[in-house]
């Protein structure tokens, strides 16, 4: 059982910047990706990022979010941080971390092949 927890989520003015954090405990597997997703109001959760762990060890970005977001891993924190910057209101969203063990790379985009989800945090730009 992997419990994941999320922090750093807030209220950021146009062209802000964020640092998103996702702590993790149970995980022991070393084949496995962690994720960043959001949900806006009245949408359905979109894939934001990856990084998944399989021998090496591959990061995956959303289209839309290329260039503004930052996905990597903290080893002296055991964090996987999410780095926002060039913040917009379609940016606004809550953020949830996922984990999902073995996962190919065709699934990492998929929210239903991550078992195991953090309760989210709040991402709100707006001036």
């Amino acid at each position: 059982q992997v419990e994941l927890e999320e922090s750093g989520g807030g209220l950021v003015p146009p062209g802000g910047s964020l640092r998103l954090s996702c702590k993790a405990s149970g995980r022991s597997a070393s084949n496995y990706a962690r994720a960043w997703f959001r949900q806006a109001p009245g949408k359905e959760r979109e894939f934001v990022a990856a990084i998944r762990w399989s021998g090496g060890v591959t990061t995956y970005y959303a289209d839309s979010v290329k260039g503004r977001f930052t996905m990597s891993k903290d080893n002296a924190k055991n964090t996987v941080d999410l780095q926002i910057d060039s913040l917009n209101t379609e940016d606004t969203a809550i953020y949830y971390c996922a984990d999902g063990p073995r996962l190919i790379a065709s699934s990492v985009r998929s929210p239903s092949d991550y078992p195991y989800w953090g309760p989210g945090t709040q991402v709100t730009v707006s001036s």
